[in-house]
């Protein structure tokens, strides 16, 4: 056979398995691991690309038989109505002594996501592992069977838990952060889907360790959200998912798991947030870093979000080691400027987990050895719990003249919040399992707390 014709051969035969190959696939079904191509796959952080054009968290809504309490009392977010974790909903508490009745309870995914209290509505962001999907969660105040459920695709393993947030609600919104840094915004009555945002992909946020621990605040008509990527700060509107500005990062500081704090002074209202770097003021106008320092920065895991505690003062806590501080701002020119007013060390007050509480001039917290401790402002120690009451890392709040405080295994002590000296009211065992860290809510007379594994809303109130 001459080359010529081992040419032809060679090319029919190619020709004809080729033929076979387009029509095998013309008939053959759609891959399943076909992806449509969207905005944001080639990982150019959103900012680059132009505002609105993050791909959908693509979920599924599921109705369910729960109705919406007519209880009143609002928790609408992280640390309550007023952001202080202080409940001003008047009620007579239970008699020292008397226990509390379960109004009900519900099984959660492993993880320390507190819930918000909204119209009869108790919201919570839950981990659903054996379907491995991120779940906002809607249920009845009054007996905690789900209203609605958004769950959305997402692989997250156990560290210490997964879900950690606490979403914000209001009128027309409820957003929420996953703990792998997706934001989900849905309607709080329907559940439908509004808007979402992939802050990894998109802005390129880098997931903290344990996940993230940042509650998204909402402020009038937009959400506030801190990156920590090509955008240290942001702000999103809740009608549409726009971004309406950014604030710059050329400091590169990291997402950490404190949430934002909003403040005024000098005549400016600014967004306070713990960077991995340090901590900033951001114009609530337009994102432009009105003040920075660095002279408080935590090694590892930083938690507690900042305190306002007036006249400028801001107090900072953290845990491993990293004690507190209180930064004072100041007006230099038409500047503000930050400076350390004093700073304690963790034996004196640090926190590793929970925000402390500013209340009567004094600020009450857990510090690193259980004691529940009462500073003044100018961060002197007015009283301690003594060694036979130790708390642990679980949540505190205050409600009329009571601090409910909650150790790492579901005991509930009361203590009177009283800025003289420490007086232990009662102690209940209210949760079984552990890990009881999950901030509390409070709606009137009801208190949602929540360990590892569940959801438990007590009647705190007397009749």
């Amino acid at each position: 056979m001459n080359a010529g014709l081992i040419n032809k051969t060679v090319v029919g035969a190619a020709g004809a398995v080729g033929i076979v190959a387009l029509c095998l696939w013309i008939c053959a079904e759609p891959s399943r691991d076909f992806t449509e191509r969207v905005p944001g796959m080639d990982r150019q952080p959103a900012s680059r690309q132009g505002q609105g054009e993050s791909a959908v968290l693509l979920g599924a809504l599921t109705l369910s038989e729960g109705t919406p309490s007519d209880l009143p009392g609002t928790w609408p977010n992280f640390r309550g109505p007023n952001l202080d974790n202080i409940s001003r909903s008047p009620f007579k508490p239970v008699a020292a002594g008397q226990g509390f009745p379960e109004c009900w309870s519900v099984e959660m995914g492993e993880g320390h996501a507190g819930a918000a209290v909204w119209q009869g509505r108790v919201y919570v962001l839950d981990y659903d592992r054996e379907g491995g999907k991120d779940t906002l969660r809607c249920l009845s105040l009054d007996d905690g069977r789900e209203i609605w459920r958004y769950a959305y695709p997402v692989k997250v393993k156990r560290n210490h838990g997964m879900s950690r947030t606490v979403p914000a609600v209001t009128e027309g919104s409820v957003v929420a952060l996953g703990p792998k840094c997706h934001v989900i915004c849905c309607d709080p009555v329907s559940g439908e889907y509004r808007w979402s945002l992939d802050l990894v992909r998109d802005f390129g946020t880098k997931v903290p360790p344990w996940y993230a621990g940042q509650c998204p605040l909402i402020d009038g008509d937009r959400a506030i959200i801190a990156p920590g990527g090509v955008s240290l700060v942001m702000a999103v509107a809740l009608e549409s998912g726009e971004v309406l500005w950014e604030s710059s990062n050329d400091m590169d500081w990291k997402m950490t798991h404190a949430s934002i704090l909003p403040m005024e002074f000098g005549g400016e209202r600014f967004y306070v947030y713990c960077g991995s770097g340090g901590v900033v003021g951001v114009s609530a106008t337009d994102g432009r870093i009105l003040w920075a320092t660095e002279e408080w920065r935590i090694r590892m895991a930083t938690v507690p979000t900042p305190v306002d505690v007036g006249q400028g003062r801001i107090f900072l806590s953290g845990g491993y080691e990293a004690g507190s501080m209180m930064l004072q701002l100041e007006m230099q020119a038409d500047r503000i400027v930050p400076r350390g007013l004093f700073r304690l060390e963790d034996d004196r007050f640090g926190s590793a987990q929970q925000t402390p509480i500013l209340f009567e001039d004094h600020i009450f917290g857990v510090r690193p050895d259980g004691q529940l401790v009462c500073l003044d402002l100018e961060g002197n120690e007015v009283w301690t719990s003594t060694g036979a009451h130790k708390f642990g890392l679980g949540p505190y709040a205050v409600a009329g003249d009571l601090i409910y405080v909650m150790n790492d295994h579901g005991l509930l002590s009361r203590v009177v919040a009283d800025p003289d000296t420490f007086r232990l009211v009662d102690q209940t065992q209210v949760l079984q399992g552990h890990d009881s860290w999950g901030p509390m809510a409070f709606a009137k007379g009801r208190l949602i707390v929540r360990d590892l594994t569940r959801m438990v809303c007590l009647d705190v109130a007397e009749d």
